[in-house]
């Protein structure tokens, strides 16, 4: 099995993409944060309002922004001129949790797997840090890819 990030002779590399072709790549991801059910009731009656604001219009906010800076944060990322990126956030009342789902979309010569995974990573992250005021007994669980599409292969999540 090759690495992509890893050359001939072992060495880091970034993926030279110069010579693949541009085409439409998407990519959805998903994340779980999970409260204690006395928390989760608290903010779901709420509607995911906190002394600090929105849980849900700061997360999305976050996730569009992290989608948009993961070339920063993940080193060998290309710097990718998202066609868009759709976040999506669901109250699970079985799991006492609220469900993140974040959906990129490019026309490029690379996928955008990273870009949704980053949103949703800190999409999570942003409503951990918007309740922990009111408990630090929250789960960041789940985070995985969904499905991808575009480029040399395709990916669902069965």
């Amino acid at each position: 099995m090759n690495l992509s990030h890893l050359d001939k002779d072992g060495n880091i590399t970034m993926v030279d993409v110069g010579d693949k072709m541009t085409t439409t790549r998407t990519a959805i991801a998903q994340g779980k944060v999970v409260f204690v059910s006395d928390i989760y009731q608290h903010i779901k009656d709420t509607d995911g309002m906190t002394k600090k604001g929105s849980i849900i219009q700061t997360a999305h906010i976050a996730g569009i922004m992290a989608a948009k800076k993961t070339h920063e944060l993940i080193p060998l990322c290309h710097a990718l001129p998202l066609d868009t990126i759709k976040m999506d956030f669901e109250y699970i009342d079985k799991d006492c949790a609220i469900v993140v789902k974040a959906t990129a979309k490019v026309t490029h010569k690379t996928g955008v797997e990273m870009e949704a995974l980053t949103a949703v990573s800190l999409a999570c992250l942003t409503i951990y840090d918007m309740t922990k005021a009111i408990s630090h007994d929250i789960e960041i669980t789940d985070i995985h890819l969904i499905q991808k599409t575009g480029g040399k292969s395709d990916y669902e999540k069965l």
